[in-house]
């Protein structure tokens, strides 16, 4: 019985070797003799040239005044920018809404009194009104612009290096529709 399934195997492989494709053997060996892969050279590598490093008159990038924040005690002191601000104003100004971030005001409203607009603000349970030139926020917020869907300000930030810079911010009026009170 071996025999015959040996038998059998060797007589299909056989039949299999047969030279019934011999014309697309030969087609594809026509075709693909004039075939080449075109591969582009590498480009000339050129020498290595070093470049000088000079330090001189560069700012060290790892000075500790460059990484770490300036202390509250040192923030008055010495450099600072043109727009440092003046600590001790805002000590003698003693205004409630510079004791808040901005983010916990809220307006609530506008009024125009005596040909001068004027904001409602809100904070906690306060409601206070300012006019143009008035101080809020924990940034020397300066109200610069009062209309009556904003308040725009001009604060006075710091950077970890202790220079002070300006940024421009809004207060935007709120309305009653979305609060549950």
């Amino acid at each position: 019985m071996n025999r015959l399934i040996l038998f059998t195997l060797c007589a299909a492989l056989g039949a299999c070797s047969g030279s019934e494709h011999e014309d697309l053997k030969q087609w594809m060996a026509d075709n693909s003799k004039d075939l080449r892969g075109n591969i582009a050279k590498l480009p000339e590598v050129l020498p290595y040239q070093p470049v000088p490093y000079e330090v001189e008159g560069v700012l060290d990038p790892f000075k500790a005044s460059k990484i770490e924040p300036e202390s509250k005690s040192r923030q008055g002191a010495g450099k600072g920018g043109a727009f440092q601000p003046d600590f001790e104003a805002r000590e003698l100004r003693n205004s409630m809404l510079e004791k808040y971030p901005l983010e916990s005001l809220k307006m609530i409203g506008y009024l125009y009194v005596n040909n001068r607009p004027m904001a409602v603000v809100q904070v906690e349970d306060k409601v206070k009104q300012i006019k143009v030139g008035d101080y809020i926020g924990l940034d020397f917020g300066m109200v610069t612009k009062i209309s009556d869907k904003d308040v725009e300000l001009r604060e006075l930030i710091q950077d970890s290096a202790g220079d002070w810079s300006e940024r421009k911010s809004s207060l935007y009026l709120q309305s009653k529709e979305g609060s549950k009170k």
